[in-house]
């Protein structure tokens, strides 16, 4: 076959000329390539179907457990309002009851003494009219007219039933039973987030020149030293802290750090294209969704506004676990099975990366290592 196809019969002496056979073989080839590309291309769609049919059956599967888990938890919830209510309405009912008993005994009484001065006053009025002098001096004497009958002090007498503070101890003991429900639902809840633990190890590239970190990348704490090291991109040169090596853009991830002896410390994630080199605030706008503690007490979230923390007891180990999909971040007393704070709604969009800072060592009061934890089992 001539290469010029518009040339004429008696041209092709001089014109390259390919074997059509090789040609046809060669796109026959092309051909077969193609169709095991497309082939795998299909293929590939398909496994992703199944993939996400499988999904879908999971995501139906959890979605079912969380409604039946959701009903008893309401349910038992629902039954410890109706029994307080109902407990409430008997101890207003009891009171009222007990009350009229009372007021209608101090009525009887009150009628008796009445009848009594009633009898006394007709008798004094009878007396009175008396002309005989001698039967009068007589009767007074024996009446003892200037005491009057034994009654009661009627004035620090009172009928006043006070039912103040009874709905609020009744609210109280209310929210007692839903702390003691809550902590379930945060033990069971942190037991999920367990399960998505991951092995998280320091990046000493990105440490600050002042941090100490361990062999093994698990321990960091702040020296009263700077470290002559090689300054990159990565490298925190403002503020002490430190990066994971680990980085996360998808689903689900939980990592434990131990906080004990601390005086100071911020713990949680930071996105990839945070500004290392300037003191920049942690807040979610500037890349940081953090938890701290300063003074040794005082604990906040550093959302935008801060969110200053109450918490119940001092956490030895702070859990932190991240929702990509989700775009959540939640902070836990690990030990004590307590949720700390939460973000929500963050708008995730580049790789997350575990963040730690040791705080300063403050004449070694806050010496004590941050400790990554193993993953709970």
């Amino acid at each position: 076959m001539c290469l010029h196809a518009l040339c004429s019969v008696l041209d092709h002496k001089t014109h390259e000329f390919v074997p059509l056979r090789e040609e046809y073989e060669g796109k026959k080839a092309e051909l077969g390539k193609t169709e095991a590309e497309i082939q795998q291309m299909i293929q590939k769609r398909r496994l992703k179907i199944e993939e996400i049919k499988r999904s879908v059956d999971l995501s139906e599967e959890d979605a079912d457990r969380e409604i039946a888990e959701g009903v008893q938890v309401f349910t038992s919830l629902k039954e410890s309002v109706e029994k307080g209510l109902n407990e409430l309405i008997h101890t207003i009912k009891e009171k009222k009851k007990t009350t009229e008993k009372q007021a209608q005994a101090f009525i009887k009484k009150l009628e008796q003494e009445i009848s009594e001065l009633m009898k006394r006053r007709t008798e004094v009025e009878e007396l009175s009219r008396s002309e005989d002098h001698l039967h009068l001096l007589q009767s007074v004497q024996s009446l003892n007219i200037h005491h009057s009958p034994p009654t009661k002090d009627w004035p620090e007498v009172s009928v006043h039933p006070s039912y103040d503070g009874t709905v609020r101890r009744a609210v109280a003991q209310l929210e007692e039973t839903l702390s003691k429900e809550m902590k379930k639902l945060v033990e069971a809840e942190l037991k999920k987030v367990q399960q998505y633990a991951v092995d998280v190890t320091l990046d000493p590239d990105t440490a600050h020149p002042s941090l100490i970190l361990s062999e093994d990348g698990k321990q960091v704490s702040h020296g009263d030293v700077w470290n002559i090291l090689p300054d990159n991109p990565k490298r925190f040169s403002v503020n002490p802290c430190v990066l994971g090596k680990q980085s996360f853009s998808s689903g689900r991830f939980y990592y434990e750090v131990q906080v004990k002896g601390k005086t100071e410390w911020d713990l949680g994630v930071a996105r990839e294209s945070i500004i290392k080199k300037e003191d920049i605030p942690l807040s979610p706008e500037d890349g940081y969704w953090t938890i701290w503690l300063r003074r040794k007490m005082k604990y906040k979230a550093l959302a935008d506004p801060p969110v200053s923390l109450s918490l119940k007891s001092r956490p030895q180990k702070v859990g932190v676990f991240v929702d990509y999909e989700e775009d959540l971040v939640s902070f836990y007393d690990a030990d004590a099975a307590a949720l700390i704070y939460s973000f929500t709604g963050c708008c995730f969009t580049e790789k997350l990366f575990p963040y730690l800072n040791p705080g300063l060592n403050d004449g070694g009061k806050n010496s004590s290592p941050l400790i990554i934890s193993p993953a709970p089992l």
